[in-house]
Parts: C-alpha cells; structure tokens; sequence
C-alpha cells in the first residue's frame, strides 16, 4: 500500500518511475469504497482524478506533493466539481470557477478525490446536520466524527489517503481531527485565503490542512498559505517554511496550561493524558505553569452572538434566483419561502436568532458588544504570550459520543468550548492525538501560538508526536 508510506518515499518511488500517480489515485478510490459505509464524501471526482493522473504522467516531479490525492471539504469551490455545503439548497450547483486554495493544490499538481462530508454550511459539531447523513467515526462506526469537517476527518483517520481540507469557524477541524485520532491546523486569521470558501462567519471563517501527521501538515500549509489580493482579510505577513523548525531543539519553553481548560468540563481520562504529556515537557526542560485567564468561560456566548449574526447575513444570497435549488413560485415572497424552506433545522435556527441579534438596536446591545468583548479576549491571549511560548490543553471535553445521541442545539456548541477561543482571538492552533480513552477512542490535545507562528506549533507538536511514538515502540 502505497498511500501507507511515508510522504518522502512516495515522492522517491514517483520520481524513480517506479510507481505513477495513477497508482495512488486508483489505492485511493479503492480504500475509499472498502470504507463506504463512513460516508466521508458527497461528490467523488473519480473521472476527473483518474485523468489528471494520467497527464501527470508526461511531467516532472517537481515538488513533494506531486501527484498526491487530496480531499476537500464541500464548502470550499471546485470548478466544475459539484459544491454543496452539504445542504439541499446547493445539491445541484457546480462552481465556475476555484477557490484560491484549490489553485495552489493544483499548482503543485495534486488531484481532488472528491468533496467531504460536513455539517449543512458548517453549522454543527457533529455533523449531523449534513442532508446527506452524518459521517462515521472509522475507530466506532457508531460514534460520530466530529463536526464540521467530518468527512475530512474520517477519510484521514480510515487512511483512505494522506490528505485533506478542511475549514475551522469555532473548532471544526480540531475538534474532529481529536475525535479521530487525526493532526488538524487552523490557521491564524488572515493566513490562508477565503476566496472561494463558503461564508458562514466570515471573521472568524478559516481554510486548514488535515493529515495524519505533523510534518504532512505542515507541508499541505506551505502549499494553501500566502497572501491573495482576491481575499480583504488576508495577510500580507511573509510565508516561512512550516517544516523549518520540526525536529530541532525546542530550547527552553515556557508553557501556559489555562486553568478552565483542566477544569470540571472536561472528564477524568483526557485530563489525565493531557498531565501525562505537561509531566513529558517538564521532564524535557519545560517550564509549565496553571495559569487563569480571563473571559475563556464567555468565548462559547460571544460565538454564538457573532457567528450567527454573521451566518445570517451570509446566507441572505441563497434566494433560488441566481443558483442552488429553486421551485415555481407565484412571487418573490413564495419563492423565498419555497427555497429557503429546504435549509435543515440548524441552519434556519442559526439564521433566524442571527437576523434577530442584527435586527434594530439589537446589533448594539448583542453584536457589537460581543465584538468588543471579543477584543479583550485577544489582549487577555496576547498577555499570556508575552510571557509564555504555547498554551496547551484538552481540544475537546469528551471523546466521540454515540451517533444516536439526542441531538441538543446547546450540546453542540458546548462540544466546542475550548477549541471556540482561538477562533475568537484570530490565533493558530493544532490538534495532535495523545492517545485513547479506555473505549479505545482517540484523544486530542491542542497546542496554542502565537499569531503567525504557525512553524513554532509545529516544532512542539512533532516533538510531542515523535516523543509519544518512542514510547509506544519501547511498550512494544
């Protein structure tokens, strides 16, 4: 199984002649059928792949991810491959044209396996909400996969292939890349285009890679990162090479552990792995300091106000008159109605409190409060970073829970509490998996930086990765 090797072999073995593109594609396509009854994808792009694969043929291999598969997660466009949001209301719309982080993978001469399976626009932490049934956990098929990058999720952590996007608005690529035992990165704000990327909250809306590895996240970053004159909010901030600092000395660290992210919230058995991985810094040097700070415990009220006041405003445009899915109506009012009808129950709930919140003086005393607040939520984060190097801590409360589990709209975004602050104060964050509850499902912690500092992450999480890797070859 070629898809099973490390990524520097691969480009070895495409670069020999021995193995082609179409090798790769084609294991993919068949892990991802042995593996259908996850559900990971909306659209597959088999066709189109197996093509691409086969011009790829005549050219050289000139970068890493050269001929690699990659999975997308279906908000994100795709010229001429069906984008759905995985909601009724766009099941039958094709983009014209790509999202600036699908240009960059094929730049690089990747190609797209196919659309994953989400939350209907993102909306969800399971995703459940999705019109084409929730994907499922590959280490519990009755658990769920997380939410919104689901499927994104669940095809890394199947090992169907090697990589994938997926897009983070208040935790929806950590939290299910630790409920699948998976790497997942988002970004700072402003670090990776939006063009093309769906809009749920746009401020807080952010595109990042999902593998199962470090050092490939790190890379599918140096591909998806840079400044894009198409995007206001993006960064002119210089691109380092992610990989740079992974496997270097960490040097003397500092580490904050906030003292809401080890409280009552979260249950016994990941806080008990989480102190297992500060007693492995501390062992290595680390300073690690309980630390308080302020506003952790309204991050999950601000995104509610903000997120879904912005997701009101964003979806305003599905009206069934220039795209998406639309029937005869007798006016534009039975129109809205006619199309607007089809959005699941989440969606029009989210919709409905955003367009309250937004509403008259109601856009002073609800949103752009939260927005002040959410400032001094970044300059309680940048005090920490003054002194500190990281802040660490559990990605999610509880591990994967039953697919079948009563679906609360309040239990949704409590599922998110501590993975919601970082997208409030704009910063970088990666979930890397530490280990397995005693129902053998995965754990995940979440490592912290500073804006921009996306590199530093990376060298702490592969040290933590390579750490935990000796170790369960010695229990071996």
């Amino acid at each position: 199984m070629y898809l099973d090797k490390d990524i520097k072999e691969i480009n070895e073995l495409l670069k020999a002649k021995k193995i082609k593109p179409i090798d790769l594609v084609e294991e993919a396509f068949s892990n991802i059928e042995n593996n259908e009854e996850l559900n990971s994808y909306i659209t597959l792009n088999k066709e189109e792949a197996l093509k691409c694969a086969l011009e790829l043929e005549a050219k050289e291999v000139d970068n890493i991810l050269f001929g690699l598969p990659i999975a997308i997660k279906d908000n994100i466009v795709t010229k001429g491959l069906k984008t759905t949001c995985a909601s009724h209301i766009l099941d039958n719309f094709i983009p014209i044209y790509d999202a600036t982080v699908v240009e960059k993978i094929r730049k690089k001469n990747m190609i797209i396996i196919g659309k994953t399976n989400m939350d209907e626009f993102a909306m969800g932490s399971s995703s459940r909400t999705s019109y084409f049934g929730a994907p499922k956990n590959p280490w519990n098929k009755e658990k769920i996969a997380g939410g919104s990058s689901g499927g994104s999720a669940a095809t890394i952590a199947a090992g169907d292939l090697k990589f994938a996007l997926g897009t983070d608005t208040g935790g929806s690529i950590r939290q299910p890349a630790s409920y699948c035992g998976i790497v997942g990165m988002k970004p700072t704000y402003g670090r990776v285009s939006r063009y093309g990327l769906v809009a749920f909250a746009s401020s807080l809306d952010q595109i990042g890679p999902m593998t199962r590895n470090v050092y490939d996240n790190a890379l599918l970053l140096n591909v998806i990162a840079g400044y894009d004159d198409k995007d206001l909010t993006s960064s002119k901030r210089e691109v380092p090479d992610f990989t740079a600092l992974i496997g270097t000395q960490l040097g003397k660290i500092k580490v904050a552990v906030p003292n809401y992210f080890m409280s009552d919230i979260v249950s016994s058995e990941i806080k008990e792995q989480v102190e297992e991985i500060i007693d492995l810094l501390r062992k290595n040097g680390a300073v690690v300091d309980f630390i308080d700070v302020k506003y952790l415990d309204k991050a999950v009220t601000l995104y509610q106000i903000i997120a879904m006041g912005e997701a009101s405003s964003n979806l305003a445009r599905f009206d069934g008159i220039r795209y998406g899915y639309s029937k005869e109506a007798k006016d534009i009012n039975d129109l809205y109605y006619g199309t607007r009808s089809v959005f699941g129950d989440e969606v029009k709930r989210r919709i409905m409190i955003g367009s309250y919140l937004l509403s008259g003086d109601n856009a002073k005393v609800y949103y752009n409060k939260a927005l002040s607040i959410r400032d001094d939520m970044k300059k309680e984060f940048q005090k920490v970073f003054d002194n500190y190097d990281y802040i660490i801590g559990p990605t999610t409360t509880t591990t994967a829970y039953n697919l079948d589990e009563k679906d609360d709209p309040l239990k949704s975004f409590m599922d998110d509490v501590l993975v919601i602050p970082v997208n409030m104060a704009g910063l970088p964050a990666l979930n890397i998996p530490i280990g397995f509850s005693k129902e053998k499902m995965p754990i995940g912690l979440q490592i912290i930086g500073n804006a921009f500092e996306e590199a530093k992450i990376y060298q702490l999480g592969s040290f933590i990765e390579k750490e935990l890797s000796s170790r369960g070859e010695d229990d071996d």
